[in-house]
């Protein structure tokens, strides 16, 4: 499938990675999180660029549109056209083309 047929365009990908920081100790959080930030870093110079959306939490803006790559731009039109107030925005948002 085209990279342009869906809205994630990694779709040449062999494989995808996930990082997961868990301790059941809450006062180890700091630590876990640190890990995996981490751990990401020095993975992600041999990584396509981006990452799927539904794998990633509070990782900000530039790595939504990292996720989405040459598609981000089309998709901002898309929830212009249909969600200009950005009601639909706690998730991995889209925000709306201006």
């Amino acid at each position: 499938m085209p990279a342009h047929a869906t809205a994630w365009g990694y779709r040449d990908a062999n494989f995808a990675q996930v990082i997961v920081g868990v301790d059941p100790d809450p006062r180890n959080n700091e630590r876990t999180t640190a890990w995996a930030k981490d751990y990401w870093q020095a993975m992600h110079p041999y990584s396509a660029g981006g990452g799927y959306v539904n794998m990633m939490m509070e990782e900000g803006e530039a790595r939504v549109k990292a996720a989405y790559s040459d598609n981000y731009a089309r998709l901002a039109q898309v929830k212009a056209r249909y969600d200009p107030h950005n009601l639909f925005h706690v998730n991995q948002n889209i925000k709306p083309a201006t």
